[in-house]
């Protein structure tokens, strides 16, 4: 039996946008048998994926015990890979992927690498990818194997049930709700909860929609702020897991929110999404259904892919509610038209 391992230890977006390679080789090799190392903290995502049969997870702050580095690596050499793939590009992903002892250790080609040193631990590398999104450049590390693929973004979860609490908030609101995410790891990606809460009043006023306001942890004070600036148009979501967000997403009207992982599971899971962006690209690591609606700064950021503005103005600043407010009408209105 052919067995592939996937390198892609973090985060949730990025691990969420690598899903896609799985499943390209589940449609290559139907026999094969597909292991997946990721950090610790990121496992329940992986887990959800019926599409890979053993999760080796690690932490990266450990080099002894049973979840440090030195035990993974004696799990992945027992495995005897045909091929490790790395879809994550920095030194640490190269060098874990050949230490499993794979026969092949493939990754991206020297100009999509984050850290150029990775290229030293492949014995090859892919191709240009086919398309602008990061799932499109993740997939060139199937084809680099000689199989034939498709340009299918094609993301298989099957998540645990939903929380009492959530699975009976979503069962009260069949009429529907948004879901609203101000939160974010970047403090240069978030627009102001302020503004988000603004959002929710006019969202309201516009559609009858009232809003729920995730947060996770840390961000209880920023989902707060959404609430009290929403004039009583949201409130706020009960404490939830990935599985719960999922739900959550699942059963919303349409969900609003910056580049961050709640978002990155909306449209993992078909939700009618509105992304909010900054200074990251869309293009690159947005929504992808053509109904969705990405609302971007890119091109105006003077600080792209930094995680805080050193502009004299903020790019995200230049976003009034109003724009937010037409955008998730129209991305209802098409999520009526495309039902």
């Amino acid at each position: 039996m052919p067995r592939y391992l996937i390198v892609r230890l973090g985060a949730l977006g990025d691990i969420l946008h690598a899903l896609p390679v799985a499943a390209a080789l589940r449609r290559a090799r139907p026999d094969a048998a597909i292991d997946w190392i990721v950090d610790r903290r990121h496992r329940a995502l992986v887990d959800m994926c019926p599409l890979v049969d053993e999760v080796v997870a690690v932490d990266g702050r450990r080099l002894r015990g049973n979840d440090g580095w030195l035990a993974a690596r004696r799990r992945l050499r027992g495995a005897r890979y045909d091929a490790a793939l790395d879809v994550q590009g920095l030194l640490k992903s190269g060098v874990i992927a050949r230490a499993s002892g794979a026969r092949e250790v493939v990754g991206f080609d020297t100009l999509h690498l984050r850290e150029r040193a990775a290229r030293l631990f492949y014995t090859r590398q892919a191709f240009a990818p086919r398309g602008p999104h990061v799932i499109d450049r993740n997939l060139t590390v199937v084809e680099a194997l000689d199989f034939d693929i498709d340009d299918r973004r094609e993301i298989v979860l099957e998540p645990p049930p939903a929380s009492p609490a959530v699975g009976e908030f979503a069962r009260g609101r069949a009429s529907g709700f948004a879901l609203l995410n101000a939160g974010g790891n970047w403090p240069n990606k978030r627009w102001p909860a302020e503004r988000f809460g603004a959002v929710a009043g006019r969202v309201r006023e516009r559609t009858g929609l009232h809003s729920l306001v995730l947060w996770g942890p840390g961000d209880e004070r920023l989902a707060a702020t959404v609430v009290a600036s929403s004039v009583g148009a949201a409130a706020l979501a009960p404490e939830t897991t990935l599985a719960d967000v999922m739900h959550l997403a699942r059963a919303a009207s349409v969900v609003v929110s910056g580049d961050t992982g709640p978002l990155h599971l909306a449209a993992a899971v078909g939700a009618p999404c509105v992304g909010i962006y900054g200074p990251t690209d869309p293009a690159r690591n947005g929504p992808w259904s053509p109904y969705d609606i990405s609302l971007s700064r890119h091109a105006i950021c003077e600080c792209s892919h930094q995680r805080r503005c050193r502009a004299p103005r903020w790019c995200l600043d230049d976003l009034g509610v109003e724009e937010v407010v037409e955008a998730v009408v129209e991305r209802l209105r098409r999520g009526r038209e495309s039902a």
